[in-house]
């Protein structure tokens, strides 16, 4: 994925050979439960551990194919949390076959995506995969309330995403028109707001917080060998700054382990589950950003320059770190913590 990356990056083109790769090696079912001929990937203690390491490798390959791979895995898992039989069938159908599952939930600002007797209309903003992935997990407002579907997407209209990221390029992030598409009853998953229900809607933010640390990873092992390369890495500054980064790290690894855990066990209180990740992807963005600053120092304007393996995995890195409402998942896991135990 390394050696891909780049001509990936600088055409903003989908990985289409990683996920070749990534389907060779089983990695688009394994998130199926064993009954579904699975792996169960991200289940248990066991399988949070497994796709905890698979997101961090994903990432430190390329982010972009961990960012991807994650919407993939959030919607099976959805798919089998809330759906009927029917659905989880074709899922598991779709799945075994090659298909990439998308997960696009973000709406316009002039509307949301709407189902009306069986057809869609409006958009989806900032889809990554758009016009790679074929199935898609897509939130549609109706009369009851907010409805999670899963949608065959290949007739969908892709347009290219009007904002143009500096980073994360190769997920291909554009818009969705879904105009005219028609999706039977068995296609919802739950009931009208299901999406949005604790612990698992933020909970599942600790799979992008592994994802993350991979990059992380990718980072700091350039930050080595260019040092190395340039016989700097026994200067005792950058020594310090290389250390300062490890500690950054084994932070972020340290906080995913738990998260990992918490989120896929399910074995406390949803308010203290949902509280734990947040802060965890708080500490991993925190330990990110620190390292961005740290790397750049030592390895000065060269690895500012396009082109440079640092430059990529920086940018790459601080687009994906931009998650929503940094600030009020911070004020909601202080609160928690103000009213109950601390972490333990």
């Amino acid at each position: 994925m390394q050696a891909r990356a780049a001509t990936l990056d600088a055409e903003a083109r989908f990985p289409a050979a990683d996920f070749d790769d990534l389907r060779a090696a089983g990695l688009l079912t394994a998130s199926l439960p064993v009954e579904a001929g699975g792996l169960g990937l991200g289940t248990g203690a066991e399988g949070a551990a497994a796709l905890a390491r698979v997101l961090a490798l994903l990432g430190e390959g390329n982010l972009a194919v961990a960012r991807l791979y994650e919407a993939h895995v959030n919607a099976l898992q959805l798919a089998f949390r809330y759906g009927n039989p029917t659905l989880t069938d074709q899922v598991t159908a779709d799945a075994q076959a090659g298909h990439l599952f998308a997960l696009w939930v973000t709406d316009p600002p002039t509307g949301g995506l709407q189902l009306n007797a069986g057809t869609l209309s409006g958009a989806k903003l900032f889809c990554s995969g758009a016009g790679a992935a074929s199935r898609a997990l897509v939130t549609a407002e109706t009369a009851a309330g907010v409805q999670m579907l899963i949608v065959d997407v290949t007739a969908a209209r892709i347009a290219p995403a009007r904002v143009r990221l500096a980073g994360m390029r190769a997920a291909v992030t554009g818009a969705v028109d879904f105009d005219g598409i028609t999706v039977a009853p068995w296609q919802a998953l739950g009931a009208p707001g299901d999406y949005l229900r604790e612990p698992i809607f933020s909970a599942g933010a600790w799979r992008g917080s592994a994802a993350a640390l991979g990059g992380l990873t990718a980072l700091l092992t350039l930050h080595r060998d260019e040092l190395t390369s340039r016989h700097r890495a026994g200067h005792p500054a950058q020594a310090a700054r290389f250390g300062e980064a490890l500690i950054a790290h084994e932070t972020a690894r340290l906080w995913v382990a738990q998260a990992a855990r918490r989120a896929c066990l399910e074995d406390g209180p949803p308010g203290e589950i949902v509280a734990y990740v947040n802060l965890a992807r708080l500490a991993v963005e925190s330990a990110c950003l620190d390292a961005l600053r740290l790397t750049g120092r030592s390895l000065g304007l060269p690895a500012f320059a396009l082109g440079h393996p640092a430059e990529r995995v920086a940018r790459d890195l601080a687009v994906f770190l931009r998650q929503p409402a940094p600030d009020e998942t911070l004020a909601n896991a202080a609160a928690y913590y103000f009213a109950n135990a601390l972490p333990a």
